[in-house]
């Protein structure tokens, strides 16, 4: 609701305007609103309606007006608003708040005006100032004198202001905005000297001499002719310093001013305009001039008692954080800084800065302010006003002279600020726009912001300067629990301690919660809440105490998210493995890569998901739990999962190319709108080794979920990664593989799980357990009609039998192997077989069958379309049977041809073949070296 006087007397609400009907009633309104609050008696009222001798009704005309007044408020519910319209004995007076009423607003802001330091400030002031008025002062009211009066105050006040106005301007370097603002005004009010005069001097300045002359002419003729006077020397002066065309504003000039500013009425007198509007006796009807004051020279400020301090309290049980506490001094250095402290929920960010200022507030001699912002709270974000209001009365502006509006609050707080060392600590803020109104605009004054987001718009506009907050390292994370249980309870169980500090995350609010529970179960062991914290489907509801803890703090940030960024974090809460790239991101919440990076970028920002490399994101175990609560359906998984098997049989195309995939899909198949792509064998090779631990994962949450057809498929998408580094523990996954395919009914994948599964516990020396696996596997390939496969599980199957000391046995197989793969066209397999067949001749020492068993084998294809080991292994043959067919020279150029390659490819199992064999006819020392660093890496993988 507003009132107002500053044009058409009218009352405005949401609802509209009210009809207020006649003059004589408008009249009787503006009466009251001149004098809010106090009773103005009804021969003052009857003054105001009338000019001469009021009719006999008079005063029952006027109790209808209030009568009808009373309605029209009751059905605007003025009430509401604090607004009353009252009788006390013979007269009426309006109870109200002064802020709805826009002349009021008008005086507060000029007064706040013409205390501005900075012209900027002073100008935006000013404008807003102006901006309340519609037209004439009390326009569609009876023109008694009283009224009249009390218009011409207003009007006063108003051209006044103007006059300011364009004096901060001119103090801008503005001269054309001033002269424009000024020749407006002039042009209305010829007759008002001072008008004039600013506006000749401000032509002058902008170089438009000429016009200057030509207006003082003008208005010289104008005041000859309608008052018979000669101009003023406010305007004589500045016709005569346009006239020597000089174009810097002199010492006269500055007098001339000062000069203007004393003749100018001080904003507090329309006050006295406002009482005399309607006299206090029937006798006094011209209001009495006020007397001119002496210039405001800025607002009334009250004594402030000692240093001002809004800080929270000093945080209890705070450890560590050293790094932090320096960074954010070396923040907070320089002019007017702004330190910018981000990190997840629960970090710890308000505790930090807390800290710093209570340890660092000698530094602020001027204050130390802070707002909580909650930008992360039920309880809403506060209004700019509202954070401006109490930072300004702190510093001791009386609440009346505070302003209404958030814009020029915020510049007298900038004024305020401008000469102090101060500290403002805007905590919680929600995003960049919320602060900058609230930043103060001394050098001297430094500004600390926390938020659960980075604050990017804020970091380009303001020259934030970030200060990161991570969760607590383990040490600093038990001092936090020791401060609460006591060192000795701590100490007593310190390997618990240090496990509680894991499973809380180093999450602080993770970490005071546990310790909370623990400190009101004294019986309890910290041992006991580990064993409860260690079930992952109540950890965060042991985390959560009364209004306070993980859940509900992440709650809050969640709800903040823009609607992608909460799509995608919901699901990537059904994620298995610990890392995602943009593809599985996008997988999981059925979107494209490009969207699912976007918000992937937004959770970043919200401290909700770590970017650990370029393309490669993480949640905190914490925030992943959370995530997991929410419900996205069953599919989800399901997509995550396919999309695992999706981009594993991608790898395997670029590390094994022209291999057949070793399975098709499941009919129900979730094929990704995108996908990795490999672009070479070393791409694929390196992702399956990063992606290995969340594979397994994968692997294992289908199996839980019983999606036996993904488990293994995720499993056996892996062969190359299992057969380049066999010795790496494949045993426990491919068991799981095992698992699921006898669960799916699936021979053939059961067939190819138990010749992998075979050969690997062949290599780790596990030959007698391998057997039983690998006789069953080809048996099962054929009844399922798989002849590739039947061919891979007797190669397999050979060497089991090698090792268990028949060759022959393991000979014939490779054999039969060789033919299975020919009659399908199958020449990977086939090479592998010939491979095996020639290695089991060298065994036996048959050097001619098996060299050229080895070069049938390479002959196959052109040696550049076999694959890097198969090549290795093969030469690696070939030499060792020249060696035994006594070409020793062509047998050492072969052996080491075939290790430089394997070495130069990071294929240490080759190099140790190749250099093996080397070294059984040299004893060179350079060979013995390069063979124990390939065995070194080698091993060192396994």
């Amino acid at each position: 609701m507003e009132f107002r006087l500053l044009g058409a007397v009218s009352v405005a609400t949401e609802a509209g305007v009210l009809s207020l009907g006649p003059a004589k009633r408008r009249s009787l309104l503006a009466a009251l609103l001149l004098r809010p609050n106090h009773p103005v008696p009804v021969d003052q009222l009857t003054d105001a309606l009338w000019d001469h001798e009021p009719p006999d009704q008079a005063r029952g005309v006027i109790q209808g007006h209030v009568s009808r007044l009373r309605v029209l408020l009751a059905g605007a519910e003025a009430d509401m608003f604090g607004v009353e319209l009252l009788t006390q004995g013979t007269a009426y007076v309006l109870r109200m708040p002064e802020s709805l009423l826009d002349a009021h607003r008008f005086e507060e802001l000029v007064t706040l005006a013409r205390g501005r330091r900075a012209p900027a400030d002073a100008v935006a002031i000013y404008q807003e100032a102006l901006s309340l008025w519609q037209g004439p002062a009390l326009t569609g009211t009876y023109p008694s004198q009283p009224l009249r009066a009390a218009a011409q105050a207003l009007e006063e006040l108003r051209l006044t202001s103007v006059e300011s106005l364009a004096a901060a301007y001119s103090a801008m370097g503005e001269h054309p905005r001033a002269a424009a603002v000024l020749r407006a005004e002039a042009g209305v009010h010829p007759l008002r000297e001072s008008l004039s005069a600013a506006l000749v001097r401000e032509l002058r300045r902008a170089g438009r001499r000429s016009e200057a002359l030509d207006w003082f002419h003008r208005t010289r003729r104008l005041l000859a002719d309608e008052l018979g006077v000669d101009p003023g020397r406010e305007l004589a002066d500045a016709y005569a310093v346009a006239l020597r065309g000089e174009d810097d504003r002199d010492d006269r000039d500055d007098r001339d001013d000062r000069d203007d500013s004393r003749r100018r009425p001080d904003p507090a007198s329309h006050r006295s305009a406002f009482a005399s509007a309607v006299p206090a006796s029937p006798s006094d009807l011209t209001p009495a001039p006020a007397p001119a004051p002496a210039p405001v020279r800025g607002l009334p400020v009250a004594p402030s008692p000692g240093l001002i301090d809004l800080l929270p309290r000093m945080p209890r049980g705070f450890h560590g954080r050293a790094g932090e506490l320096t960074a954010l001094s070396r923040a907070a250095a320089g002019e007017a800084p702004v330190c910018l402290v981000t990190g997840p929920a629960g970090v710890g960010k308000t505790a930090l800065v807390a800290h710093w200022a209570h340890r660092n507030r000698d530094q602020f001699p001027g204050g130390l302010l802070y707002a909580d912002l909650r930008g992360f709270s039920d309880a809403g974000e506060p209004a700019h006003l509202e954070v401006l209001r109490e930072f300004l009365l702190a510093l001791g502006v009386a609440p009346r002279r505070i302003p209404e509006s958030a814009g020029a609050a915020s510049a007298l707080f900038r004024s305020l600020c401008a000469e102090r060392e101060l500290l403002v600590v805007l905590d919680n803020a929600r995003a960049s726009e919320q602060v900058r109104e609230l930043l103060p605009g001394g050098a001297q004054c430094v500004t600390v912001v926390t938020s659960r987001y980075r604050l990017r718009g804020l970091i380009a506009s303001d020259a934030a300067r970030p200060v990161p907050v991570d969760v607590l390292e383990a040490e600093d994370s038990t001092a936090l629990l020791a401060a609460v249980l006591g060192k000795e309870r701590v100490l007593a169980e310190e390997v618990a301690a240090r496990r509680l500090a894991e499973l809380c995350g180093g999450l602080p609010l993770a970490l005071r919660v546990a310790a909370a529970r623990l400190a009101d179960q004294p019986d309890c062991s910290l041992s006991a809440m580990n064993t409860e914290l260690s079930d992952e489907s109540s950890r965060l509801s042991l985390l959560d105490v009364e209004d306070t803890g993980v859940r509900a703090a992440l709650r809050l940030t969640v709800r903040r998210l823009p609607a992608d960024a909460a799509h995608h974090f919901a699901h990537l809460g059904q994620h298995p493995g610990t890392h995602v790239d943009q593809y599985a991101a996008a997988a999981l919440a059925g979107t494209d890569p490009e969207s699912a990076e976007a918000a992937l970028d937004k959770l970043v920002a919200a401290h909700l998901v770590i970017r650990t490399a370029r393309d490669r994101w993480t949640l905190h175990d914490l925030v992943r739990l959370y995530a997991r609560g929410l419900d996205t359906g069953p599919e989800t998984l399901v997509r995550g999962l396919d999309h695992s098997v999706a981009t594993a049989l991608a790898a395997a195309d670029a590390a094994e190319p022209g291999d057949e995939s070793c399975f098709s899909l499941p009919a129900d198949f979730h094929q990704p709108q995108a996908a990795r792509e490999f672009t070479d064998r070393e791409q694929a090779m390196d992702w399956y080794a990063a992606e290995r631990d969340d594979l397994t994962l994968a692997a294992a949450a289908a199996q839980a979920a019983g999606l036996h057809a993904r488990t293994w498929r995720i499993v056996l998408a892996q062969w190359p990664q299992i057969v380049w580094r066999v010795r790496d523990d494949w045993t426990p996954l491919l068991r799981t593989a095992l698992e699921a395919a006898r669960a799916d009914g699936d021979a053939r994948a059961e067939s190819r799980v138990l010749a992998l599964l075979g050969w690997v516990l062949t290599e780790e020396g596990r030959t007698g357990e391998a057997l039983a696996h690998l006789e069953a596997a080809p048996v099962l390939a054929a009844r399922a009609d798989d002849t590739r496969g039947e061919a891979t599980a007797l190669i397999n199957l050979s060497l089991a039998q090698s090792e268990l000391g028949s060759p022959e046995e393991a000979a014939e197989g490779c054999a039969l192997a060789a033919e299975l793969a020919h009659s399908v066209g199958d020449r990977n397999t086939e090479r592998l077989a010939l491979y095996h067949l020639a290695r089991h001749r060298l065994d036996a020492g048959e050097w001619r069958q098996a060299f050229e068993t080895a070069v049938a084998a390479l002959d196959l294809e052109r040696p550049s379309e076999v694959s890097t080991a198969a090549r290795v292994l093969l030469r690696t043959v070939i030499g060792e049977a020249l060696l035994g067919m006594g070409d020793e020279a062509e047998g050492i150029r072969r052996l080491e041809a075939a290790a430089r390659e394997a070495e130069a490819c990071g294929y240490d199992d080759g190099a140790v073949r190749a250099l093996g064999a080397l070294l059984r006819v040299s004893a060179d020392a350079g060979l013995q070296a390069r063979y124990d660093m390939a065995m070194v890496r080698l091993m060192a993988r396994t």
